[in-house]
């Protein structure tokens, strides 16, 4: 996660979640997610999220979307919610983009790696596709924890033979003009990033669903 949203300790739980009853088509993705994927602050469809609902369409993908993200929602929170989640819409692919809030609440590492461990598996024991969306520290919070919270990410991928996106906010809050990519709060991303945010996720999403 950013630096300038760690170093708030701000978390935000607004029950938001954006979900659509997918229809009959070749694909479903379930996105499972929080504030980053909730469009929190936004104008309701300008996140990244709807943006990839129009890119499908542009691209004349059959597939439906489901945006099950939460604001505030924990890897714990998601593990809860996704058998679910998988039995209601039986995605072929599932998006997740958990693990921020729990480097806010100073969650261990452990706990995090094991959750993303759980829902990668228990998606892909359904016969779905599995999508991480990598996150990353501040150096603030340490060298050897930014590493190791990084490599969480990668591990899980690796174990599982997942497809990951290494870092989900690449090009927007490791720009050097970081701040001005983010609303006043300066956690979550203005409506301008999140183009860029569909771009980092869109080339994989694309490949696993062909």
């Amino acid at each position: 996660m950013l630096a300038a949203l760690l170093a708030s300790g701000g978390i935000y739980r607004s029950a938001v979640a954006n979900t659509a009853q997918p229809t009959r088509t070749q694909h479903t993705i379930l996105v499972l997610g929080d504030s980053l994927s909730a469009e929190y602050g936004l104008r309701r469809g300008t996140g990244w999220v709807a943006l990839l609902s129009r890119q499908l369409e542009a691209d004349k993908v059959s597939a439906s979307l489901v945006n099950a993200s939460i604001s505030g929602d924990t890897t714990a929170g998601g593990r809860a919610r996704l058998p679910a989640l998988l039995t209601q819409h039986q995605p072929t692919l599932v998006v997740i983009e958990l693990g921020g809030n729990d480097a806010l609440r100073g969650l261990p590492l452990q706990t995090t790696q094991a959750n993303l461990l759980a829902m990668t598996r228990l998606a892909q024991q359904s016969g779905t596709k599995v999508l991480l969306l990598g996150m990353q520290v501040p150096p603030n919070y340490g060298r050897d924890y930014t590493q190791r919270f990084a490599r969480a990410y990668t591990d899980v991928a690796k174990t599982t033979r997942a497809a990951l996106v290494p870092f989900f906010l690449k090009g927007i809050a490791d720009a050097p003009d970081s701040m001005a990519w983010f609303q006043a709060d300066r956690i979550h991303p203005k409506e301008e990033a999140q183009a860029r945010m569909l771009a980092n996720v869109w080339p994989a999403i694309k490949k696993e669903l062909q």
